[in-house]
C-alpha cells in the first residue's frame, strides 16, 4: 500500500492507495458495504480484476483508495486510471475528442465507479459513524492534486453526491435518468397489474400469453441452484448479445464463474426453456432490498421474451421475496409502459483545464434542462390508474 498524506480537513483520517483488491482483506472491505449493494462487495470487484476484465491490459488500472482511522479501515473508494471511456455508461467521448483536438491528453483520466455496471448506489463504502462529508474531503484532498485531465464519479447515491459537492465545490454535475420499479404494496403480480390502466394491464397479459403460446417456459434459479451447466449456457447467450452488434463482450466466463463460487447468494438466473432445453437467460444480482437486472442473451427469436425474462420475471421475484426495488439496467424507454418509473441520477466531474471545464459546464447545464423536462414528461406517462 502507498501511504498518502492526510488532508487538513480530516486530521484523524488518512488515505492509502492499493493497486488491487487482493491487497485488502475481504472481510475488512465487506464490513463497510451495505447489504443491498453487491457490486461494491470485495468479491465482485476482485472477480473483475482476477478475470482480466479490469487490468492495465484492458485499460483499467486499479488504484483504489482506502480510508483509515489509526489502524482501522473505515472507508473505501473504488478508483481506476482509465485509458478509454468504454464500460462507463456516462459518455464523455465528446469531451475527450475536444480536448485532444486542442492538443491535450485526455487519457488517462481518473474514475470512481463500478466497472461495466450502471447501477446507482454508494461509491464510498464507509464504517458506521464515519461522516460522508469528512470521507469525501479526505479522498478529494488526494484526488484533486493528481496530474489527470479529469476525474469522474459515476452513479453515486444522492447523499454521497451531496457530500462530494460540499467537499469539492468545483465539481461539475451531470444529470441523467434511469427507470426503476418500486413496490407500492402491490402484494403479488396480479396486484401490480390491478394498479394499471385497463389498456396496459391487457397488453402485459397478452405479452406473457404470447411467450407461453410459443412453447417457452421460464424458471428462476437462485444462488447454489445455478450449476456450472446453467452458467455456461447463460454465458453463451450473453456473448450473443454483444456479437450481434459486432462487439466483443466485456466480461469473461471466468468472471461469472468466480461470482458463482464466491458470491452465490447474490445471483438470480432467469432461464427460458423450450421442450426442456434452455434457449435464453437473464442474470440478475440481488441485495437485501433491490434486484439488479444486468446481463441478457437469447439463442432464439421469440415475441416478447425479452420483456418476460428481463422485466416481468424480475418483478415477480421481487414480490415473492420482499424486495422493494427492481433496477433493470440502463436505457430503455420501453420500460416506462411496464411500470418502471423515471429516476433522476447525477454524476460528478472534475475537469482540470479551465477552458475545457467552462465548455463542459455549459454542456452539462444545457443537458440538465433537457433531461429534467424529459423526466417530468416520462413520469406523466406511467401506466398506473393513479400514481401511488
Amino acid at each position: 500500500m502507498t501511504h498518502l498524506e492526510p488532508p487538513p480537513a480530516a486530521a484523524t483520517l488518512h488515505v492509502r492507495e492499493v493497486a488491487a483488491m487482493s491487497a485488502v482483506p475481504q472481510a475488512d472491505w465487506n464490513a463497510l458495504v451495505d447489504d443491498d449493494h453487491p457490486f461494491l462487495r470485495h468479491e465482485f470487484l476482485a472477480a473483475l480484476e482476477a478475470s482480466g476484465a479490469v487490468t492495465e491490459g484492458s485499460g483499467w488500472v486499479p488504484r483504489h483508495l482506502t480510508l483509515w482511522q489509526g489502524d482501522a479501515l473505515v472507508g473505501a473508494l473504488p478508483h481506476y486510471d482509465k485509458y478509454h471511456s468504454r464500460g462507463e455508461y456516462v459518455f464523455d467521448w465528446a469531451w475527450a475528442d475536444a480536448w485532444e483536438r486542442a492538443g491535450g491528453a485526455y487519457y488517462p483520466k481518473g474514475l470512481s465507479a463500478i466497472p461495466f455496471t450502471p447501477a446507482p448506489g454508494p461509491r464510498m463504502a464507509l464504517a458506521s459513524g464515519v461522516n460522508a462529508l469528512s470521507a469525501a474531503r479526505a479522498f478529494a484532498a488526494v484526488l484533486e492534486p493528481q496530474a489527470r485531465s479529469s476525474w469522474h464519479l459515476l452513479f453515486a447515491e444522492p447523499t454521497q453526491v451531496e457530500a462530494w459537492q460540499a467537499a469539492w465545490p468545483s465539481l461539475l454535475t451531470r444529470h441523467g435518468v434511469q427507470f426503476q420499479w418500486q413496490d407500492r404494496g402491490f402484494g403479488d403480480f396480479d396486484g401490480f397489474l390491478a394498479a394499471m390502466t385497463t389498456k396496459r394491464r391487457k397488453a402485459i397479459r397478452r405479452e406473457r400469453r404470447l411467450v407461453a403460446e410459443q412453447g417457452v417456459t421460464l424458471r428462476r434459479l437462485v444462488g447454489r441452484e445455478i450449476d456450472a451447466a446453467a452458467l455456461a449456457h447463460f454465458y453463451r447467450c450473453y456473448c450473443i448479445t454483444y456479437l450481434e452488434r459486432g462487439q466483443q463482450p466485456y466480461l469473461s466466463h471466468a468472471f461469472f464463474e468466480r461470482l458463482r463460487e464466491t458470491l452465490p447468494e447474490a445471483l438470480v438466473l432467469i432461464q427460458a426453456r423450450v421442450a426442456g432445453k434452455p434457449v435464453a437467460a437473464a442474470l440478475c444480482l440481488q441485495g437485501a432490498r433491490t434486484l439488479y437486472g444486468r446481463y441478457w442473451g437469447s439463442e432464439v427469436v421469440a415475441d416478447c421474451l425479452h420483456f418476460e425474462a428481463c422485466y416481468y420475471q424480475g418483478i415477480e421475484h421481487c414480490l415473492e421475496h420482499g424486495l422493494t426495488c427492481f433496477d433493470p439496467g440502463t436505457q430503455g424507454e420501453h420500460k416506462l409502459s411496464r411500470g418502471f418509473a423515471p429516476v433522476a441520477l447525477r454524476s460528478l466531474h472534475h475537469v482540470a483545464d479551465l477552458q475545457l471545464r467552462q465548455a463542459v459546464a455549459r454542456f452539462c447545464d444545457d443537458e440538465r434542462r433537457h433531461v429534467e423536462a424529459y423526466r417530468l414528461q416520462a413520469a406523466q406517462s406511467l401506466p398506473f390508474k393513479a400514481l401511488p
